[in-house]
């Protein structure tokens, strides 16, 4: 792997590159990869969830290669192109009643966040915008701009951002003291300088990806729904990294038993390819013509691409699947978890799991260092993994929603052994110094 990796760092900017070892791929299929040495390594990320189907889907790839073969233009900036409209129909089919409105498509979570911030504000008159602490909203200045999470905080915030505590029941070590804590805090807020009339719209992630894969208490969400309604605040919900099958329902926010106004879709809706969606409201999506646009912008193959994933999702049942592997893998890790000396938390829904590292599971201090060092020494085992979480100590795994039963075991293995290694100190921290990382 060191040529590629090497050519890569003489010749492209690091400026996009968060890196947790020196890994360089030039294939995959399925739920594995295939390194520039050779090897073939067990994908647990999915590209960060991504690549939904895994890697060369035949359906996927069928789509891109029709699409491309007689091409509807490139966008829908000055034309209507069927793709396109296919894939909203098909979303706004799939969402509550009270967000079915209109579509907008984009290229990734980032640039649909940062729209929906945008939109919001334009469409009430309402300066402020709610979010969670440990929140990841994107990539773009606007979208980072209302996102939490401690890594951006050299990032110029949304002047009228407001931060709230995102409930972390192992943290807090009671569910209910975690979530009326932030239902304090908000009525804290709302009773003091804050007015409900000020406030736009409020961001939120019905499991919390990058703040470290938290899943929050049971009626928490449908305690800060009735907020909304009670105050006329958007309720914005983030699937992009958790929605369409992901955790083991077709939606997250199902899990909360609400209803959001905005939905955003991103990351596994292409399947691999550069595709986002906002769903909402008609007079919320409608407010304002050519209000967000790029001239790549419903990208008919993108858009193929989104429909062959939607369709193979209902087709083969990967919304069972998910739930199924999914709860296999977390008894598995669990189990083993009690086993393994740095496991504080076991975590998850569907195929979303957390799996969070602890010096010592009495002060539960996060081990920052360890869990760089057991998603470097698991890539050297064949796996691949990253970690996330506000204190950089939660193993994410968010594997291919095709992934079989005997891979999660292979995958589950790797991890143990890694823990181990790492628990017995057999990695070096050498190895990590040039890897930041979250």
């Amino acid at each position: 792997m060191i040529d590629l990796y090497r050519r890569e760092s003489n010749s492209i900017s690091n400026m996009a590159q968060l890196r947790f070892f020196p890994q360089a791929i030039v294939g995959g299929k399925g739920s594995y990869l295939r390194g520039d040495d050779g090897r073939q390594i067990l994908d647990f990320s999915a590209s960060w969830g991504a690549a939904s189907l895994g890697h060369a889907h035949p359906s996927v790839r069928g789509a891109i290669t029709r699409a491309a073969s007689d091409q509807a233009g490139a966008s829908y900036l000055s034309s209507a192109n069927e793709p396109s409209v296919l894939l909203a129909e098909k979303l706004l089919s799939l969402v509550p009643e009270r967000s079915r409105g209109r579509v907008w498509l984009g290229h990734s979570g980032s640039d649909a966040n940062e729209t929906v911030a945008r939109m919001v504000v334009a469409a009430t008159g309402r300066r402020r915008i709610l979010a969670f602490k440990g929140a990841y909203h994107g990539g773009t200045s606007g979208s980072m701009a209302v996102s939490g999470h401690p890594a951006l905080k050299g990032v110029e915030k949304f002047s009228g951002l407001i931060l709230v505590p995102y409930p972390d029941s192992y943290a807090a070590g009671d569910p209910a003291a975690a979530s009326a804590a932030t239902l304090f805090h908000l009525e804290e807020l709302f009773s003091g300088d804050v007015r409900p009339e000020e406030v736009a719209a409020f961001f939120i992630e019905p499991i919390q990806g990058d703040g470290g894969l938290l899943v929050p208490p049971v009626g928490f969400f449908i305690d800060i729904e009735r907020f909304c309604r009670r105050h006329g605040i958007l309720l914005v919900c983030d699937e992009v990294k958790f929605g369409l099958a992901r955790t083991g329902l077709l939606h997250a926010f199902e899990h909360s038993g609400i209803e959001p106004d905005i939905v955003v879709f991103g990351k596994g809706l292409g399947g691999g390819l550069p595709l986002s969606a906002i769903v909402g409201p008609e007079p919320i999506m409608n407010h304002s013509p050519t209000f967000s646009y790029q001239t790549l912008h419903g990208n008919p193959i993108c858009a193929s691409a989104a429909l062959a994933v939607l369709e193979t999702i209902e087709r083969d049942g990967l919304v069972r699947h998910s739930a199924e592997v999914g709860s296999y893998m977390l008894e598995s890790l669990a189990k083993r978890g009690n086993e393994w000396e740095l496991v504080g938390d076991v975590r998850g829904k569907g195929l979303a799991i957390g799996i969070e590292l602890v010096g010592d599971r009495v002060s539960r201090t996060p081990a920052k260092i360890q869990t760089a060092l057991t998603v470097y020494r698991a890539f050297q085992l064949g796996l691949v993994m990253y970690y996330v979480g506000s204190n950089s100590n939660v193993l994410e795994l968010t594997p291919p929603l095709t992934l079989s039963k005997s891979e999660a075991d292979e995958g589950i293995a790797i991890i143990g052994q890694a823990l181990q290694d790492v628990a017995a100190g057999k990695v070096s921290t050498d190895l990590v110094s040039s890897f930041a990382g979250w």
